[in-house]
C-alpha cells in the first residue's frame, strides 16, 4: 500500500528581516509565515493579505511573541544583538542565520532558504533570473565612462553602503568610492569630491533629506551638487539582500547614465539648493 511522504519543511516560520520574507515570497512559500516584522510588511506588502502576528526584527527580538508564534523555523539576518540572538535561541525553534556581505553570499541564502523550505528549483530560477538581469545592466553599461559614486546606508554616522552595494554599483557603471560598510565623514567626502551621490539609508524609505544633509555638511561645491547628480534610492531597493536589489540596481544605473537607462522607479534626485542664506526645508 503505497503512503503519502509526510512534509518535513517549515509550516509555520518566523521571520525576523525582510530579506528572508522577500526571498519566501519569490520562491512561492509566503504562505509558511506565521510571524513577521513591520519591516517586511513594508517592502513585501502581499503580507498584509496574511493574517500574521508582528513581531521585533533581528536586533530587538524577545522570545515570547516568537514562541507565541509557535514557529518550526526562525528566519533571521545581519545585524544582531548579542541579546536578541539569545532570545531568539530560547524560543526552541530551529534558526537560520543569515550574515551576507556579497552577491554571491545572497545568492547562497537564497539557495539555502529554498533548500530548507523543500523548493530548490524555484530557488534556482530566482537565482538565475536575478544573475541574468545584473549581466544585461553590465553589459549595457560596459562602454560607458565610469563615475566615481558615492552611496550611503546611514547619515549620522555617515557609512558607506555594504559590499553587495558596491558590487551593483560596479555593474551600473560606478566606481564606488570609500570602503563599503564602513564608517567616514563629511570631510572625507568632500576631498573626493564624487561625480555621483547617493543616500539611501536604512529604514528611512524614500525620505531622506537630500538637500538638508548637503547644506549641512557643507557639500554645495562638489561636483555631484554642482552638476544636479545627488539621488535618493528607497531603503529596500538596495539594503535588503534580496531579489529586491534588482530594483536597486535599475535605479543605480538611472542615476549614473541617466541618458542611457529611463527615470527608474525608487529614484528621486535633490531639487536645487537654496540661495545663500535662504531657509532649508526640514
Amino acid at each position: 500500500m503505497s503512503t503519502v511522504p509526510f512534509d518535513h519543511t517549515a509550516q509555520r516560520v518566523v521571520s525576523l528581516q525582510p530579506s528572508a520574507t522577500v526571498i519566501l515570497a519569490a520562491i512561492g512559500k509566503l504562505d509558511r509565515i506565521a510571524a513577521c516584522t513591520k519591516y517586511c510588511v513594508e517592502v513585501c506588502p502581499e503580507v498584509r493579505e496574511l493574517d500574521i502576528t508582528i513581531v521585533a526584527d533581528s536586533w530587538t527580538a524577545s522570545a515570547e511573541p516568537i514562541v507565541a508564534a509557535r514557529p518550526d523555523l526562525v528566519i533571521a539576518a545581519v545585524p544582531y544583538q548579542e541579546k536578541a540572538v539569545t532570545e531568539i535561541l530560547k524560543s526552541g525553534a530551529r534558526f537560520l542565520g543569515l550574515a551576507p556581505k556579497s552577491l554571491a553570499d545572497i545568492y547562497a541564502d537564497i539557495a539555502a532558504i529554498s533548500g530548507i523550505m523543500h523548493a530548490p528549483e524555484r530557488g534556482a530560477e530566482v537565482i538565475t533570473k536575478m544573475q541574468a538581469e545584473i549581466d544585461e545592466v553590465r553589459r549595457r553599461c560596459n562602454p560607458r565612462k565610469r563615475l566615481r559614486v558615492f552611496c550611503e546606508e546611514w547619515g549620522k554616522p555617515l557609512i558607506a553602503s555594504q559590499p553587495w552595494v558596491a558590487e551593483l554599483v560596479e555593474v551600473a557603471g560606478g566606481e564606488f568610492i570609500w570602503e563599503p560598510g564602513k564608517q567616514t565623514t563629511a570631510e572625507a567626502i568632500l576631498a573626493e569630491d564624487p561625480d555621483v551621490i547617493i543616500a539611501a539609508w536604512c529604514g528611512a524609505g524614500d525620505r531622506v533629506p537630500l538637500e538638508k544633509i548637503v547644506h549641512a555638511r557643507g557639500w554645495e561645491n562638489l561636483r555631484a551638487v554642482r552638476d544636479g547628480r545627488v539621488y535618493c534610492i528607497r531603503d529596500e531597493f538596495l539594503n535588503t539582500p534580496a531579489p529586491t536589489l534588482v530594483k536597486g540596481l535599475h535605479a543605480l544605473a538611472s542615476a549614473i547614465h541617466p541618458a542611457d537607462f529611463p527615470q527608474s522607479t525608487g529614484l528621486r534626485c535633490m531639487s536645487k539648493l537654496p540661495l545663500a542664506g535662504e531657509p532649508v526645508s526640514q
